[in-house]
């Protein structure tokens, strides 16, 4: 039994065997290795890709799942959530779950007992986005190693993903076009920085749009309202206007690709000529997100077929 709350929990090893693993299921791999395991999901928060990910990618596992909405849980009537937990470890082997801000609830979760749980998105990190995303970037280039990303927009929970994934593999470079006030958490940054060091990956971020580097591989932006969050400023679209990703962007780096972890509003963060363009891998990567939630989920429970 094996949990994914953040993916500084993984060793280097975990990480790389996750994103293999979801280029395999990528491929065609078939398994069934949770026969007889029941995987519940539970979101208090709206997804589309995340939630019908883990559930077909549970039930293309072999596993029975149970869906938990954000009004059923006795939570709503006072339960504690150490309860609650003990409670759904009896029955569950898995729980897949988008619940707080704070990733305290799921890791009280993974102490009650014998259930893997894995987070579904958190405030500070969305984990299995960033396995999604590299997950893209092995199946498209065949590596991850050596490759370099343009990260343009708030740094959110999938950037902190991203960040967290990319800087453990050698010679990757990652650059960050951040808004003013709106970029990587100060922690998520270090961490980052002591993982690019140790890696040999390059790690910058920057608050505004000038004296771009050229010759990415990798073009990623996100959302600029994240889901589930809202802006402290009244005035915050015009502090992002300047992020916006364009065709511009590929004067400089005409071979690179475009990730977009959606949903995506055309016009704002991107446009659409982006976004529906040659150079978008956008929802492709949306289709690896099933790919990736297959991985984990045979990884929680340390079973392959």
């Amino acid at each position: 039994m094996r949990h994914l709350i953040s993916l500084t929990d993984l060793t280097d090893d975990d990480l790389r065997t996750l994103v293999a693993r979801g280029a395999e299921f990528a491929a065609g791999a078939v398994a069934k290795p949770l026969r007889d395991q029941v995987v519940g999901v539970y979101f208090r928060r709206t997804s589309t890709r995340t939630r019908t990910a883990f559930t077909t990618g549970a039930l293309r596992l072999g596993a029975q799942t149970v869906t938990f909405g954000p009004d059923d849980l006795q939570l709503n009537t006072g339960e504690t959530t150490e309860d609650t937990g003990r409670v759904l470890s009896g029955m569950l082997d898995m729980l897949v779950a988008r619940t707080s801000d704070a990733t305290a609830e799921l890791r009280s979760w993974a102490a009650a007992g014998p259930m893997s749980v894995v987070n579904a998105m958190t405030a500070e990190e969305h984990p299995t986005q960033g396995l999604t995303d590299l997950t893209t970037l092995h199946c498209h280039f065949g590596r991850v190693e050596r490759l370099r990303v343009l990260y343009v927009g708030e740094g959110n929970n999938s950037a902190a993903a991203l960040a967290l994934a990319l800087t453990r593999f050698p010679g990757t470079e990652l650059e960050l076009r951040t808004p003013p006030g709106y970029g990587l958490a100060a922690d998520v940054l270090a961490t980052a920085d002591e993982q690019a060091a140790r890696s040999g990956a390059k790690l910058s971020e920057q608050h505004d749009m000038t004296a771009l580097p050229t010759g990415f591989d990798v073009v990623y932006t996100t959302r600029w309202q994240t889901t589930g969050t809202s802006k402290p400023d009244a005035g915050w679209r015009t502090v992002f206007a300047p992020f916006q990703v364009s065709g511009a962007l590929w004067e400089t780096s005409p071979d690179a690709v475009f990730l977009h972890d959606l949903p995506a509003h055309r016009g704002e963060e991107v446009t659409a000529e982006v976004l529906d363009g040659p150079a978008s891998l956008a929802f492709t990567q949306a289709t690896h997100k099933l790919h990736s939630a297959m991985a984990v989920l045979e990884w929680c429970r340390a079973v392959r077929s």
